[in-house]
């Protein structure tokens, strides 16, 4: 997840919170001030009551049975006076009780209070329903739900904005800057417009690290070109004296045979030279992705080259390439990791056998698939076929174990994938994936 909404979930969730416990606090208070409220209103009816009582009320009141001797017609209060012989009170009392009236039960907030009138002693009861409490306390929390609901999505909406407005430049270093630089060298060194102090920081930082990369790049650079003169150079010169030697007359069978070994070990040694320079420059970015790549004519273009070597061997190919795919790359580079699949395909085949290859095209990507009939793979052998050095299965072989290292950097330069399937005694699988988005002209 982004930190962009990160940071906007967290701000939103902090802020449902507060409403929530503030919305709860409402409602509690609302409830003591209700009740303080309704309390207050039953004392005023009391004192307005008694002081206005007559002796025809009194004794009206004191002559009916019910009951609820006096209620108004939404049952909303009520009034019962009764004679007693309890001691007047200084204080009324207040209870919370459920009472009944015309088969009709309701909650009833009630002050009690007793007193004396021309030398009798009365018990006064008024009533009011709680209903009032409970519609205002409903009333409340509808409208803090609604209040939460929309500041949740106001809340969300500008947390998303505003977030998006303040790390802009942060994703502007990430996206434009990181993601699209090929090395240190081609690095965008433009200060990013932004008034954070940590970006600033951020994009300094950034930018003094890509200078000591570029630096070092730079120095590696120096060196491989000094490394290829210095190595090959004397290779050449060791060659060009035995080959010399072999036709100078006066060298015996037995020193030209030594000679002959010798001039192998050196085309050997020149050989896995030239594909650690390539490596090197492939992982340096040392090539350009200028021309036009068809993937489809670099393959059949290989298995014209490699024709001879196929018949001595009887491979038969199989080539079922449905898609026409080319992309913007280095011919040159493409052709390489062709030509190492496709060899290893022939050197590790069955004698007699076939290589199958196939395509295919989804709305991501391009996959092309070389596959033989030979002895396969184990599966930890096909986890270190791609290390250099790694000669798996190749006794007897001539290999450097440098074939599939040099596949993978190049497949890696291209932002391509490659992998490797396999199974003993059945085959193996090498596929080619290619980004539409990306790598199609």
């Amino acid at each position: 997840m982004k930190l962009q909404h990160k940071l906007t979930l967290y701000n939103t969730a902090t802020k449902i919170a507060i409403i929530t416990i503030l919305g709860l606090l409402i409602i509690f208070f609302t409830n003591r001030v209700s009740l303080n409220h309704l309390q207050q209103r039953l004392i005023d009816k009391r004192d307005k009551l008694v002081a206005n009582l007559s002796d025809e009320e009194i004794e009206d009141l004191l002559k009916k049975e019910a009951s609820f001797t006096d209620y108004n017609i939404l049952k909303e209060e009520y009034i019962i006076l009764t004679l007693t012989v309890e001691h007047p009170r200084d204080v009324p009392v207040f209870t919370q009780e459920l009472r009944e009236i015309d088969q009709q039960q309701q909650e009833y907030l009630i002050i009690s209070d007793v007193f004396v009138y021309q030398g009798r002693v009365f018990k006064l009861e008024i009533g009011e329903t709680m209903e009032a409490v409970k519609q205002l306390e409903s009333t409340i929390l509808y409208f803090m739900l609604v209040v939460l609901i929309a500041a949740t999505c106001i809340s969300l909406f500008a947390d998303l904005a505003f977030t998006r407005l303040l790390l802009a430049p942060f994703y502007y270093i990430i996206e434009q800057k990181l993601n699209r630089v090929d090395d240190p060298i081609h690095y965008n060194y433009t200060p990013t417009a932004t008034s954070t102090d940590d970006f600033k920081l951020l994009d300094s930082s950034i930018g003094t690290l890509m200078k000591k990369l570029s630096n070092l790049f730079a120095t590696q650079k120096h060196f491989i070109s000094n490394i290829s003169h210095e190595m090959l150079t004397p290779i050449a010169v060791l060659r060009t004296r035995m080959e010399n030697l072999l036709n100078d007359p006066r060298v015996s069978e037995e020193s030209q045979n030594k000679i002959a070994a010798s001039l192998k070990t050196l085309d050997r040694m020149k050989s896995v030279v030239n594909s650690l320079l390539l490596i090197s420059k492939v992982e340096n970015n040392q090539f350009n992705r200028t021309d036009e790549v068809a993937i489809g004519a670099t393959i059949r273009e290989i298995f014209e080259e490699l024709e001879d070597r196929m018949e001595v061997r009887a491979i038969t190919p199989d080539v079922k390439l449905d898609h026409q795919f080319h992309f913007s790359g280095n011919h040159a580079l493409m052709h390489t990791l062709c030509l190492n699949v496709i060899s290893n395909a022939i050197k590790y085949n069955k004698t007699g056998g076939s290589i199958f290859v196939t395509d295919e095209m989804t709305d991501h990507e391009y996959r092309v698939t070389i596959a033989d009939e030979g002895a396969g793979m184990a599966p930890e052998d096909i986890e270190k076929a791609f290390n250099r050095f790694e000669k798996l299965g190749t006794s007897g072989k001539d290999s450097h174990g440098l074939g599939l290292a040099i596949a993978k950097s190049i497949a890696t330069f291209h932002q391509a994938g490659i992998a490797i399937s396999s199974e003993k005694s059945i085959g193996t699988a090498v596929t080619l994936s290619f980004p539409v988005a990306v790598l199609t002209s």
